[in-house]
C-alpha cells in the first residue's frame, strides 16, 4: 500500500492590472490653480534674479524680456559696497535677533499658563490675544509716534533720551504685535500634550518653572521652529515700523538700505534687483536651515484622532 500526497495546485496569481483612478476634474483644477500661484510667487523674484545679471544698457535697449548678451555679477559687488550693507546686515540683527528670542519666550511662558494652569478669564485672555492680531497696526502709527517721544530713555540706551528712534522702541513693538499670534498658536500645541505627564510631574514635587522649562518647552521645538523661522521673517521684512519710529539712517534696518540704491535723477533698476536679492538672502538661508522643523511644526497633529 502506497500513500500519494494529495496533488495541490499552486493558487492562481491575479493578473489583472490595476485600476488606473481617473483624475477628477476638481483635482486637475486644484493642482493648476496651485501651480499658477507657485508661478505668481516665483516669476518676480527670477524676474529680478535675472535683471541682476544683466547690465542697465542692454535691458534698456532690449528689454528685460529678451535673451542677454552675456551675464555679470558685477551689481552684486557694487550693491554690496554702495548701499552700505554689513552695517544695515548688523543692525537688522541688533533688532531681529532680540526680538525672536523675547518673543518665544514671552509667549511659551503665557501659553504654558493658558493650556496647563488652571488660572481664571484664561479663555478670554485667549480670545483677547486672538483678537489683537485681527487689529490694523497702521492705525496705530499715530498713537505708538507720539508715545514712543513722550517715553524717556537714559543716553546709554538711546541717543535722543527717548523710546523714539532707539533700538528697544523697535523691538518693543516688533514683540507687541507678534506675541498674540505665537501665544494663539503655542497654547493650541500644548494643548495636544498628554496632561499625564504634567501631572506625574506634579505629583513628583516639580513646580511651575520646572513644569514649564524641563518638561513642557522641551516637547514644544517642533512649534519653537516654525515660530522662529516666522517671527525673524517677519521682523527682517519689516520697513513700516523702522520708517515711522526711527530717524537715524545709520541705525535703519537692512530693508531701508536699498534706498541708497536709488539716485536722485536716476535709479539703475538691475542695480536694485541685485540689492533686493542680497537683501532677501538671509531669509532664504533661515528657511533652508529650519524647513525640516518648520513643515513639522506646521503638520504635527494634523493626522490627530
Amino acid at each position: 500500500m502506497t500513500l500519494t500526497a494529495p496533488i495541490t495546485t499552486p493558487p492562481v496569481q491575479d493578473r489583472r492590472e490595476p485600476v488606473r483612478r481617473r483624475a477628477r476634474p476638481l483635482r486637475v483644477l486644484l493642482h493648476l490653480f496651485l501651480a499658477l500661484v507657485a508661478l505668481g510667487w516665483v516669476l518676480p523674484l527670477a524676474l529680478a534674479l535675472y535683471a541682476s545679471l544683466r547690465p542697465y544698457d542692454e535691458t534698456s535697449r532690449l528689454g528685460y524680456f529678451s535673451l542677454p548678451e552675456h551675464l555679470t555679477l558685477d551689481y552684486y559687488g557694487q550693491a554690496w559696497s554702495q548701499a552700505d550693507l554689513p552695517r544695515y546686515y548688523l543692525n537688522t540683527l541688533i533688532i531681529v535677533i532680540p526680538g525672536v528670542l523675547i518673543t518665544l519666550f514671552m509667549a511659551s511662558f503665557t501659553a504654558f499658563a493658558i493650556a496647563r494652569l488652571r488660572i481664571p478669564g484664561r479663555k478670554a485672555l485667549l480670545i483677547t490675544f486672538t483678537a489683537g492680531n485681527l487689529l490694523p497696526p497702521q492705525v496705530l502709527i499715530t498713537p505708538l509716534y507720539t508715545l514712543y517721544t513722550l517715553v524717556p530713555l537714559p543716553s546709554w540706551l538711546s541717543d535722543s533720551q527717548s523710546l523714539y528712534d532707539s533700538y528697544l522702541g523697535l523691538i518693543l513693538v516688533h514683540v507687541a504685535f507678534q506675541f498674540g499670534f505665537c501665544v494663539f498658536v503655542m497654547s493650541n500645541f500644548m494643548r495636544t500634550i498628554p496632561e499625564e505627564i504634567t501631572e506625574a510631574a506634579l505629583v513628583d514635587g516639580a513646580g511651575v518653572w520646572r513644569r514649564y522649562w524641563q518638561l513642557t518647552l522641551p516637547l514644544c521645538r517642533p512649534v519653537l521652529a516654525a515660530l522662529a523661522t516666522l517671527e525673524f521673517t517677519f521682523m527682517y521684512n519689516d520697513f513700516l515700523w523702522a520708517l515711522v519710529l526711527m530717524s537715524s539712517g545709520d541705525k535703519l534696518p537692512v530693508t531701508s538700505a536699498l534706498n541708497n540704491l536709488r539716485g536722485q535723477f536716476f535709479t539703475d533698476y538691475n542695480l536694485l534687483a541685485a540689492g533686493s536679492i542680497l537683501v532677501a538672502l538671509p531669509t532664504l538661508i533661515i528657511f533652508q536651515m529650519l524647513h525640516k522643523q518648520f513643515v513639522a511644526g506646521l503638520t504635527l497633529g494634523a493626522t490627530k484622532g
